[in-house]
């Protein structure tokens, strides 16, 4: 049972980020570190939520190349991400901007949520205005055990 269990435990923990090829590393070890904290802002397109660093689809080991070779041209971690974005769009954020339209999608949970706890509010405190029900009169209960078949 314990042996199942940690079995169980250790196959949910997550591989770490072993999809960046050896190849692709670069040999200076601060531009590599600029490129493996860029690369954890970005989402591979082709996987759900996975950094490309996290992820073996080819599209991901092109943007992990391109990210190096903007770096090596003298870009900024700035201008590397918005050269990324503006070829594979900004859905390979993995932090989406709270500007424009995102914006919308930014603000649409908590007003769902508040709108939600309003409508709550108001349905509880109109069932306490209500007060009690009228009792039944005998030709109601009587109509009421016809019905039931009693």
């Amino acid at each position: 049972m314990l042996r199942a269990l940690l079995l169980a435990l250790i196959l949910t923990l997550p591989a770490g980020a072993g999809a960046v090829e050896p190849d692709e590393i670069l040999p200076d070890p601060a531009l590599e570190a600029r490129a493996r904290a860029i690369s954890e802002g970005l989402r591979c397109p082709v996987c759900r939520n996975e950094s490309i660093d996290e992820s073996h689809a080819p599209v991901a080991r092109d943007i992990r190349l391109l990210v190096r070779e903007r770096l090596l041209a003298g870009d900024s971690d700035r201008e590397v991400t918005e050269a990324v974005v503006a070829r594979y769009g900004e859905y390979v954020l993995l932090r989406p901007t709270a500007e424009g339209a995102n914006l919308i999608l930014w603000l649409a949970g908590p007003l769902f949520l508040l709108a939600g706890l309003g409508l709550g509010w108001s349905v509880i405190r109109a069932r306490s205005r209500a007060g009690e029900a009228e009792p039944l009169t005998e030709a109601e209960k009587a109509r009421l055990k016809d019905l039931l078949g009693g």
